[in-house]
C-alpha cells in the first residue's frame, strides 16, 4: 500500500581516504557525465565543486563534471551512469553522446559522456560522504560531502571555474551539438 510518502534512496556507505597515503595515482580511471541544457537560448553545462577540506577558499580550476572511479571489470558507461548518481542524485537520462577521454594533471584518465537533462535548483543535490583523515596524517577523522555545491554555467563562463584539463569536453560537446544549434539558429 501507497503511505503517500517518497522514499529516500539508500546512499552509498561513507568512503574513507588517506590524505598522506603514497598510492601511485597513474593508471586512474574515471567515467562521468555532463548535463547540459537550454536556458532562454544559451547552452549552460552542469558542473560540481568537490567537497572535503581540500579547497576551501578555491573557486577556479576546481569544478568538475560528476565523475568517480570506475569499478575493476565495470563498464565505462555504467560507472558514469552510477557515479553521476552517487555524486549529485539525480538521475540521468540518454540519449548519451560520446564526448571521449581526457588525462588529468594528477595521471587520471577521465572518460565523459553528455546529455541533454535539467534540475530543479530549489531541490538540493543529494551526494555520497567521504572519510578524511585531515589534517594528513594527524589520525583524526571527519566526515565531508564529496560535492559540496553544484550549478549550470552559461558554456561561454564554464572554463574559469572548470578544471583545465576538462576542458576539452565542453568544446566537443559544442561540436556534437553544433548541427542542431545551426537548425534553431542559436548563437554558439
Amino acid at each position: 500500500m501507497d503511505s503517500g510518502f517518497a522514499q529516500t534512496p539508500t546512499l552509498p556507505p561513507v568512503t574513507r581516504y588517506f590524505t598522506n597515503n603514497r598510492v601511485p595515482r597513474r593508471g586512474r580511471v574515471s567515467a562521468g557525465l555532463l548535463m547540459f541544457r537550454w536556458n532562454r537560448g544559451t547552452l549552460e553545462v552542469f558542473l560540481a565543486r568537490p567537497g572535503g577540506p581540500w579547497f576551501p577558499n578555491r573557486d577556479q580550476d576546481i569544478w568538475t563534471i560528476p565523475k568517480g572511479e570506475v569499478e575493476p571489470g565495470e563498464d565505462l558507461m555504467e560507472a558514469a551512469v552510477r557515479e553521476f548518481q552517487e555524486e549529485v542524485g539525480i538521475e540521468p537520462n540518454g540519449p548519451y553522446y560520446e564526448l571521449g577521454s581526457v588525462r588529468q594533471r594528477g595521471g587520471k584518465t577521465v572518460h565523459a559522456w553528455a546529455f541533454e537533462g535539467d534540475w530543479d535548483t530549489s531541490v538540493p543535490i543529494r551526494t555520497s560522504q567521504v572519510e578524511v583523515e585531515w589534517p594528513a596524517g594527524s589520525g583524526q577523522w571527519s566526515v565531508w560531502p564529496e560535492i559540496d555545491r553544484a550549478a549550470f554555467f552559461p558554456l561561454s563562463a564554464a572554463r574559469e571555474p572548470m578544471k583545465l584539463a576538462q576542458h576539452p569536453f565542453l568544446d566537443r560537446l559544442r561540436a556534437s551539438i553544433q548541427p542542431a544549434m545551426q537548425r534553431n539558429r542559436i548563437p554558439a
